[in-house]
């Protein structure tokens, strides 16, 4: 890959990599919000909002970082299968990724309950404690990868090693 289309890719991962921590921070601010809260003008604020949140960013950013993030290892001698830590992030973003689009639905139904005109706190309270829980999970398992990304620990698998040994061996 030429130097400026992998400088263009690397700042096109990390902003949506970024950008999705930061806007999983801003769900969960929300989340709690909606789950601590007595004003009930938060609460039915808070849920549609995260709806929002997590349909037009979150899902949105949580692709965009695991494609950018696929074509940034293929174009890099980094590669997607040669090292740990590189597998470890495509694995976790890809776990999150699929954790937060089975969740779509739990986001749904929470908006909906919010709305609805006698709030059913127990079923709201309920789906607002698995957001929270989620949300942080959420940051936790993103936080991974992007430790990762700035430590690279050492450790070739087994398909680095060869392609390593290929390299070095005289044709």
């Amino acid at each position: 890959m030429a130097p400026h289309l992998r400088r263009f890719a690397l700042t096109l991962h990390v902003a949506s990599s970024v950008g999705l921590l930061g806007a999983i921070a801003a769900f969960l601010a929300l989340a709690i919000a909606g789950l601590v809260s007595r004003d009930a003008q938060t609460i039915y604020a808070a849920y549609p909002a995260m709806q929002l949140i997590a349909r037009f960013v979150v899902v949105p950013l949580a692709i965009t970082s695991l494609l950018t993030g696929v074509v940034q290892s293929l174009g890099t001698p980094w590669g997607l299968f040669r090292h740990y830590w590189v597998l470890t992030k495509l694995l976790l973003t890809a776990f999150a990724a699929g954790v937060l689009l089975l969740k779509m639905q739990l986001i749904e139904h929470a908006a909906q309950l919010a709305t609805e005109t006698r709030l059913p706190y127990g079923a709201l309270r309920e789906a607002g404690v698995q957001l929270v829980i989620h949300a942080t999970g959420g940051i936790c398992v993103l936080f991974v990868p992007l430790v990762l990304s700035i430590y690279k620990p050492r450790g070739t698998t087994r398909y680095g090693w060869r392609k390593q040994f290929e390299r070095r061996m005289p044709s």
